[in-house]
């Protein structure tokens, strides 16, 4: 079975906000809403400084904190990883979102206008064609891997992390290759290689929620 992760260049992070704005577009959340997002800080002392970027999105972690805490069973970890929310069974409780320790999940509170082409209510807008879920007001959402471009792309035959249709906006979004999806069980993937060969460390290990998103650095 494939498990899906992702592996960040820090070295390689521009602060572009490339994958912020893709992913606000595949998945047209809210205004001010961001899934994926990027931390701008600084390191050192002055005069000797350097600005540094961190990408923060849902990490999929194997041992999830926000699903235990779902009192309907909305929150979901797939067999490959992904972990979702099912906006059917959501009452909005926000027990997810208290327990999440990255902060990833957000609050969708009303049918705020989205942008594709220009304002157009999201009532409007056909997302089955899009593959997404359909957002329900007062319900809980999160970053999904792009979900429905991994399942899309294969039912065609296609490979994440290699072919774009099947791969997360955010990831075909990077400029400059920061980004690298693909399957941590095989040992041949990029992705894997990445991690390993350049010791990818996971954001707060000390959890023990053992992250599907890696960070390499030098």
């Amino acid at each position: 079975m494939s498990k899906w992760g992702l592996a960040i260049d820090l070295k390689r992070c521009t602060g572009c906000q490339a994958c912020a704005v893709a992913c606000k577009s595949e998945n047209l959340t809210a205004p001010g809403v961001k899934w994926a997002r990027v931390l701008d800080y600084e390191t050192g002392t002055y005069p000797t400084t350097r600005r540094q970027f961190l990408p923060i999105l849902c990490m999929h972690c194997d041992d999830p904190p926000c699903v235990g805490v779902c009192p309907t069973q909305a929150g979901i970890r797939r067999a490959d990883g992904v972990v979702w929310v099912d906006y059917g069974k959501c009452v909005g409780c926000e027990n997810c979102r208290l327990a999440c320790p990255y902060d990833a999940r957000h609050r969708y509170e009303e049918q705020k206008p989205y942008y594709k082409s220009g304002p157009i209510p999201i009532e409007q807008i056909d997302v089955e064609v899009l593959g997404i879920q359909k957002p329900k007001v007062r319900t809980v959402q999160k970053c999904t891997f792009c979900l429905h471009r991994i399942d899309a792309g294969i039912k065609k035959g296609l490979k994440p992390g290699k072919d774009w249709d099947a791969t997360p906006a955010c990831v075909n979004a990077c400029p400059n290759g920061a980004r690298i999806f693909g399957d941590l069980n095989d040992p041949n993937s990029q992705a894997s290689d990445l991690v390993r060969s350049r010791r990818g460390s996971q954001l707060r290990a000390e959890l023990n929620t053992r992250p599907s998103v890696y960070y390499l650095t030098a």
